[in-house]
């Protein structure tokens, strides 16, 4: 990695903007088990998305502290109020209301799994009327679901736990999800199939909140530069998350 990648200096207002008490505070999805891959010794989130921030608070020359959610819902809701100063969550339109987000840093794909027997073939045929899909309720691949399904339903569960709960026990035809979740969880039900392809692909991105003008044109920056000098990539084989995430492409 170059050193100017590493090693470009932000404004003092960016610095401000990102880190008002002199401590950026991220926020983390501990949902995300592709992004959160365990805790270091000292118990604090560990992964490519912590690992992410860290690189930001050295670069803005400021300590850090991880702020743990238990779901993307959850710090959504929380931006606007202060409570923390940088997310670390899937870029969606619904939640760009109230946070600037970067381009995407990685991305992982999401599809469904269907049950033995299923005569749901491909991704197409889920949206038709009649087909109930679990979902996890308002993670980013909801979001995207909620938009563009016309004609299934999507029955919304508490979590990746709770909607796969859902989707046993309610018999429904579907269960909407991140493909390398989907992979676990079929395992568990002999005969299950993941369709092939991809209704979307949930873009893996930092923001923080609107109106931090300066510092969100540094974050910008921070998440080109990442993906544009390989740590991005390092991160992803440094935590074995290979061929399940990938690098997001150059912002357009």
């Amino acid at each position: 990695m170059s050193e100017t990648s590493r090693n470009s200096s932000p404004s003092p207002e960016a610095v401000s903007d990102l880190a008002p008490s002199g401590t950026l505070r991220a926020a983390i999805n501990m949902a995300n088990f592709l992004l959160v891959t365990g805790q270091t010794r000292s118990g604090e989130p560990e992964g490519v998305s912590p690992d992410m921030a860290r690189e930001l608070a050295r670069q803005l020359g400021v300590r850090l502290e991880l702020l743990p959610y238990g779901t993307p819902g959850e710090i959504a809701d929380d931006s606007g109020t202060g409570a923390w100063d940088i997310a670390n969550i899937g870029a969606e339109p619904k939640r760009a209301k109230k946070i600037d987000f970067t381009a995407a840093y990685c991305e992982i794909q999401a599809t469904y799994l269907v049950s033995a027997g299923s005569q749901i073939r491909t991704i197409e045929d889920v949206d038709r009327p009649g087909v109930r899909v679990a979902v996890s309720a308002r993670s980013a691949y909801d979001l995207w679901l909620d938009r563009h399904v016309r004609h299934a339903e999507l029955v919304r569960a508490d979590g990746l736990d709770a909607s796969f709960e859902l989707f046993i026990h309610e018999r429904l035809d579907a269960l909407a999800g991140l493909r390398p979740r989907l992979i676990s969880d079929a395992e568990k039900l002999p005969g299950a199939r993941i369709l092939d392809g991809q209704f979307t692909a949930v873009q893996q991105a930092m923001g923080c909140a609107r109106g931090r003008h300066a510092g969100a044109a540094f974050l910008r920056n921070f998440v080109e530069a990442m993906k544009a000098s390989g740590f991005v990539a390092d991160l992803i084989t440094k935590h074995g998350v290979q061929g399940r995430l990938s690098v997001a492409p150059a912002a357009q």
